[in-house]
C-alpha cells in the first residue's frame, strides 16, 4: 500500500474547473472530501480544490483509528455518528477502506493511569460508549498477551480502523460518482468578496463562483484566514509513524501506553508511533500564540519539544508570505504537499518498544516511516463554525489528530451547515469566538 503522498503525477482527480458551484470546498483531505460527498448527495453543485493531492497531508499519515475511546464530550456523539458512517460507506467501497472493529486499547502503567481512565468513563458513559476498565488479566486477552509494565487499561470493543491512504481517496470517488468535482493541483488563492461576504473562489486557475465555502485547510488553514483578516491561535506539530514489515499477527487490537501507539494493518503489518509525541517548530505564529498554548504546557500533560525554526516553505516558517495579492503565486503554490521529514531516533526507539513487548515477533523492520503535521488549537478540539467576520465562511481546521476517524461526520455536518440546516450537534464547543471572548480555555481530555 503506497500513501498518496508518495504519489507522482498525473493525478487522478483532476476534475474540469465549473465557472460556479452553489459550495466550494478548500482541501482535500477528509474533511473537505466528506463534506463534498454529504453536499452533492443533498443535491448541492460543490467543487473541492485541493492544491495537492487528495488526502497528501495528514488526512493519510494519521494511525487510522477510528475511535470514540478518550474524545472530549463534545466529540462523543459526532464521533459514533462517524462510526456508523464508516461503516456504510465502507459496505459501498466492498470493503476497500478496510474499516474492521478492532477495538482500542489505552495501556496503563500507573494507579494515577487507571484513575484518569476511570473519570473519562464516568463522564463519557452516559453518552452511550462502550467503553469499559480492564484488569491486567483482560487486556492480555484482549492484546496478545504482550510483555511490558502495564496493569491494565481503558478498552472500547467497538472503536474501529481503516487504511487512511485508501479511504479517503474511496471517499473522493464517491464524491465524484455522486456529482461533486475534485480538482487537484488546482491551489486558493484568496476568496472573491462583496460587501464583505463570499462572491467565490480565485483559484491559480481561474475563478469559480459560489456563496458558500468551506474551508478545510488542515496545517495551511489559519495562514489562509489570516490573509483575509481572520485570526485563531493554531500551529502545527510534526508527528511521527511508520508501517512494518509482515509480521504474526499476535496483537489484533489498537493500542497504546504514554510511549507507544499500535495497530495491525491489513497487509500483514502494524501500524507503529510514538505515542504523544510531537515536534513543535518555531515561528512568527507559534510565538504570537505561545499566551494560549503557555498554560497546556504547564500542566504537563503533553509531550511536545520545541525545534528551531520551521523548514522553507512551511506554513510558519521564516520568509513565507502573510499577504499576496490575487495575481500572484501564493504559498500553497510553492509546496503542494507538506511532506517532513520523521524522526529517525523515534522511528529506532518505536520498533524496539513494539519488539520488547512482543518478542515473539522476531525482528521488527519497517516498509515506510513518514511524518505529517497535525494542526492544533490550545484546547485540543476543533474550530468547526461559520466566520461571523466573512459571510458565506465555514470554517473546519485544528482536528489536533482526530481529524480522520471523525472525518465523515463533521463532513455530514458541515454540508448541512452550507444547506441552512440544523447540524444535528450541539457545536458550541467548536466555536470560533472562543479564543477572542477572553474566557478561559477547558483543554480536551488526554488519556
Amino acid at each position: 500500500m503506497t500513501a498518496p503522498f508518495r504519489r507522482s503525477p498525473p493525478a487522478p482527480f483532476r476534475g474540469v474547473l465549473p465557472e460556479a458551484v452553489d459550495l466550494a470546498v478548500i482541501g482535500g483531505g477528509v474533511i473537505g472530501i466528506s463534506t463534498a460527498l454529504f453536499a452533492a448527495r443533498a443535491g448541492l453543485r460543490v467543487a473541492v480544490l485541493e492544491k495537492g493531492y487528495v488526502a497528501a497531508e495528514q488526512s493519510s499519515r494519521n494511525w487510522g483509528w477510528i475511535r470514540v475511546q478518550g474524545r472530549d464530550m463534545a466529540e462523543i456523539p459526532i464521533a459514533l455518528e462517524a462510526q456508523e458512517l464508516w461503516k456504510a460507506l465502507d459496505a459501498e467501497a466492498k470493503g476497500r477502506m478496510g474499516v474492521r472493529q478492532v477495538g482500542v486499547s489505552y495501556l496503563a502503567r500507573t494507579d494515577a493511569d487507571m484513575a484518569g481512565y476511570a473519570a473519562w468513563l464516568d463522564q463519557a458513559r452516559p453518552l452511550g460508549v462502550t467503553s469499559h476498565l480492564m484488569t491486567r488479566a483482560k487486556m492480555h486477552e484482549v492484546l496478545g498477551n504482550p510483555t511490558g509494565p502495564w496493569i491494565g487499561g481503558l478498552h472500547t470493543p467497538t472503536d474501529m480502523k481503516a487504511e487512511p491512504w485508501v479511504a479517503v481517496p474511496e471517499l473522493a470517488n464517491m464524491a465524484i460518482e455522486s456529482g461533486a468535482v475534485v480538482v487537484e493541483g488546482c491551489a486558493v488563492r484568496a476568496l472573491e468578496r462583496k460587501n464583505g461576504a463570499v462572491t467565490g473562489v480565485i483559484t491559480e486557475a481561474g475563478t469559480i463562483a459560489c456563496e458558500q465555502v468551506v474551508l478545510a485547510g488542515g496545517a495551511w488553514s489559519s495562514l489562509f484566514l489570516n490573509r483575509h483578516g481572520v485570526d485563531i491561535p493554531q500551529l502545527s506539530v510534526r508527528s511521527t509513524a511508520l508501517a512494518t514489515s509482515p509480521l504474526p499477527q499476535i496483537m489484533p487490537s489498537a493500542a497504546a501506553d504514554n510511549r507507544m501507539a499500535m495497530r495491525p494493518r491489513d497487509d500483514g503489518g502494524y501500524t507503529l508511533a510514538p505515542s504523544g509525541f510531537s515536534e513543535l517548530f518555531l515561528g512568527k505564529d507559534a510565538l504570537r500564540h505561545m499566551k494560549y498554548y503557555l498554560p497546556l504546557a504547564l500542566t504537563g500533560d503533553f509531550d511536545v519539544h520545541l525545534r528551531g525554526p520551521q523548514p522553507k516553505g512551511f506554513p510558519d516558517a521564516p520568509g513565507t508570505p502573510r499577504f499576496w495579492r490575487h495575481d500572484e503565486v501564493s504559498p500553497f503554490e510553492r509546496m503542494r504537499v507538506l511532506n517532513p521529514e520523521p524522526n529517525r531516533e523515534k522511528i529506532s526507539e518505536v520498533k524496539r518498544r513494539f519488539a520488547q513487548a512482543y518478542p515473539e515477533m522476531g525482528h521488527v523492520a519497517h516498509m515506510e516511516a513518514w511524518a505529517g503535521m497535525i494542526d492544533v488549537l490550545p484546547d485540543v478540539v476543533p474550530v468547526v463554525d461559520r466566520a461571523a467576520k466573512i459571510p458565506g465562511l465555514i470554517v473546519a481546521t485544528g482536528m489536533c489528530g482526530h481529524g480522520f476517524g471523525i472525518g465523515p461526520a463533521f463532513g455530514r455536518i458541515l454540508a448541512d451547515m452550507a444547506r441552512g440546516e440544523e447540524p444535528g450537534h450541539d457545536l458550541s464547543r467548536f466555536s470560533m469566538t472562543r479564543f477572542s471572548t477572553g474566557a478561559r480555555l477547558v483543554p480536551g481530555p488526554n488519556i
